[in-house]
C-alpha cells in the first residue's frame, strides 16, 4: 500500500470512529415486561411518557392447539410497555398491521388485541391457553370496531353499510315522538339483542371489555367491566392502551405474569384464530440508587 493510500485509509477509520462515538447507545429490549411507576397513567398511546418506559418485544405464535386453529402465522410480534400507579396497570401494545379492519358484518373480521393475567397469583400458573378448570384467567379485550363506535361512528345499518338504502323504519315515523316510550319500544323490536341486554350489541362507551375464562370455549363476560382503553392507527400499525386493575398480589416483592393476543381482521382472525404469547414475567421496575 502506498503512503498516500495508507493516509487515506487511516483518515477514514478515524472518521468512522468519531461518527460512531456520537451515536446514541442502543437500549436493548427488556427480557420481561417491566412495569414503571408513575402517579398518573397515560391514556393516549401517543403520550410522550411511554418513551421513557422499558419496551418488551413479545414474539407471537399461532393458536394451533384447539379448534378453530390458526395454521398460518400473521403478526410476528407485539411491542409492550407498561406503567402502574399502584392500583392499576396501563399496557401499551403496538403491532404492525398494514390494513385497518374495524367494520363488523357477515364474513367481516375486525382487528383486536387482549391482555391476560391469572385471576390469582400462585407459584404455579394455569395454562396460557385461557386458563384451566378451577384456575381462571382475566382478559381485557380491545376491538377496533368498538373503538370506531366510541370515536363517533354510528353503528346503524346506514353507518356500517353506507351504500345500503333503507326505505323506512317504523320507529322513525313522524307520528312517534323521538325518545318517547312508544318510540323506544318500537325501536327495540328492530334491535332484539339490545332489548335483551346483549353486551356485544352496544351502545358502547369503552372499546375494552373484561372477560373471564377457565379454558378454551369457556369465555364469558366479567361480572363488571372496569377496564378502559384507547387505540389509534399510526401509519401501518395499531397502538393500543389497555388500562386494568393491577394483577392480584403484584408488587415489588411479588412478580406476576401476563400474556397477550392479537387478531388481524384482514387474515380472517376471530375468536380462537389468533396470534398469542405464552406467559411472560411481569416485574416492577426498581429505581436506581443514587451514587454516594
Amino acid at each position: 500500500m502506498r503512503p498516500s493510500n495508507r493516509f487515506i485509509w487511516a483518515a477514514m477509520m478515524i472518521a468512522a470512529a468519531l461518527v460512531g462515538g456520537c451515536q446514541q447507545p442502543v437500549v436493548p429490549p427488556a427480557a420481561n415486561v417491566v412495569v414503571a411507576s408513575a402517579p398518573a397513567l397515560p391514556a393516549d398511546p401517543a403520550d410522550a411518557a411511554w418513551q421513557a418506559v422499558p419496551e418488551h418485544i413479545a414474539k407471537l405464535i399461532p393458536q394451533d392447539l384447539v379448534e378453530p386453529r390458526l395454521m398460518k402465522a400473521s403478526t410476528p410480534e407485539v411491542r409492550v410497555r407498561a406503567i402502574t400507579n399502584g392500583a392499576e396497570v396501563a399496557f401499551r401494545l403496538e403491532w404492525v398491521d398494514d390494513q385497518s379492519n374495524d367494520l363488523p358484518g357477515p364474513a367481516m373480521f375486525c382487528d383486536a388485541c387482549a391482555v391476560q393475567v391469572p385471576a390469582t397469583n400462585e407459584p404455579t400458573l394455569p395454562a396460557p391457553q385461557m386458563g384451566e378448570v378451577g384456575r381462571p384467567v382475566e382478559i381485557a379485550y380491545w376491538s377496533a370496531a368498538w373503538q370506531a363506535v366510541v370515536d363517533g361512528r354510528g353503528d346503524s345499518i346506514k353507518e356500517i353499510y353506507p351504500n345500503a338504502t333503507v326505505d323506512h323504519y317504523p320507529f322513525e315515523a313522524a307520528a312517534l315522538k323521538k325518545g318517547s316510550p312508544e318510540q323506544r319500544e318500537m325501536a327495540a323490536r328492530y334491535a332484539p339483542a339490545r332489548a335483551l341486554g346483549n353486551l356485544l350489541a352496544g351502545p358502547r362507551n369503552s372499546p375494552v371489555q373484561d372477560l373471564v375464562a377457565e379454558g378454551p370455549g369457556t369465555l364469558t363476560p366479567a361480572a363488571e367491566s372496569q377496564s378502559q382503553g384507547q387505540g389509534k392507527r399510526v401509519e401501518n400499525r395499531w397502538t393500543v392502551v389497555i388500562r386494568r386493575q393491577s394483577p392480584a398480589g403484584f408488587n415489588a416483592d411479588s412478580p406476576a405474569n401476563v400474556a397477550f393476543a392479537v387478531w388481524q381482521g384482514a387474515t380472517e382472525e376471530v375468536g380462537a384464530r389468533k396470534m398469542r404469547t405464552g406467559w411472560i414475567p411481569l416485574t416492577l421496575q426498581t429505581k436506581a440508587r443514587a451514587a454516594p
